[in-house]
């Protein structure tokens, strides 16, 4: 039987019509729509392993998923089959050869997520950012993103019941870029917990909206506890944007 080659398919989706990135038993999930097409294309039984998990409605600009196939592939012509079959919210952009060995997941060193704000409503934008009717204090926000990479636990700001064995995230950037009616937070760190773009986020809101405090920002972070961070903002304006992995890894 012939050996199995490790493959990367780089890709991008809209999450508004999908419950996340994961296969779920009673809905619709990105991964399985993928596994799907390339079952139909390669007539075997394929699995995808992603780089992370993104939520329901929580968009990827760029994802990895690896996969294996025993046999030869014209991998070109694979991309352009599955861009004809998946729905167009879901986009293949290139499918690459790796070592047998490389994970798209546990060899990511460093991922980098964007949450979009609009400051007025935009009726091409609607499941793509969020709308602040009310303008809050910018100012305050960007102080109180620059205290994130102080910090290495993280703990505060993920889901609560997680099965994750640490917290510790090595976060090197949190910023703001202003774009007339659009306001981006941009956001990179080695890994990311669960939710904890959207929580802090809905914590920066809290502040921006005067609920909470700057430094509430170091106290929030000391208390290792879910319930004293802000409310997690809508999963619509998040976008997983960048992924990165050592040159080493592909053929």
């Amino acid at each position: 039987m012939q050996e199995k080659s490790r493959y990367f398919m780089e890709l991008a989706y809209d999450g508004t019509n999908y419950h996340g990135w994961q296969r779920q038993p009673q809905s619709i999930s990105v991964q399985e729509v993928l596994e799907d097409g390339l079952q139909k294309m390669l007539r075997q039984n394929v699995k995808i392993q992603g780089a992370g998990r993104t939520d329901a409605g929580v968009h990827a600009a760029y994802m990895v998923a690896h996969f294996d196939y025993s046999g030869e592939i014209d991998l070109e012509h694979l991309v352009y089959r599955m861009n004809r079959w998946i729905p167009k919210d879901i986009a293949v952009y290139d499918i690459k050869p790796v070592t047998e060995n490389a994970h798209a997941r546990f060899h990511a060193y460093k991922r980098s997520y964007e949450y979009h704000f609009l400051l007025r409503p935009d009726p091409f934008q609607v499941h793509q950012a969020y709308v602040l009717f009310r303008k809050p204090d910018f100012d305050l926000m960007r102080e109180a993103a620059a205290i994130l990479p102080q910090y290495k636990d993280f703990e505060c700001f993920s889901r609560t019941n997680t099965d994750v064995k640490t917290f510790i995230c090595d976060l090197t950037e949190a910023r703001f870029e202003f774009k007339e009616h659009k306001v981006i937070f941009h956001i990179t760190a080695n890994r990311f917990l669960r939710n904890m773009v959207r929580a802090v986020v809905g914590t920066l809101l809290d502040i921006g909206y005067g609920r909470k405090s700057i430094e509430d920002m170091h106290r929030i972070i000391a208390s290792k506890d879910r319930s004293e961070a802000g409310s997690s903002a809508p999963s619509g304006g998040l976008f997983l944007t960048q992924i990165h992995y050592p040159k080493e890894l592909f053929l």
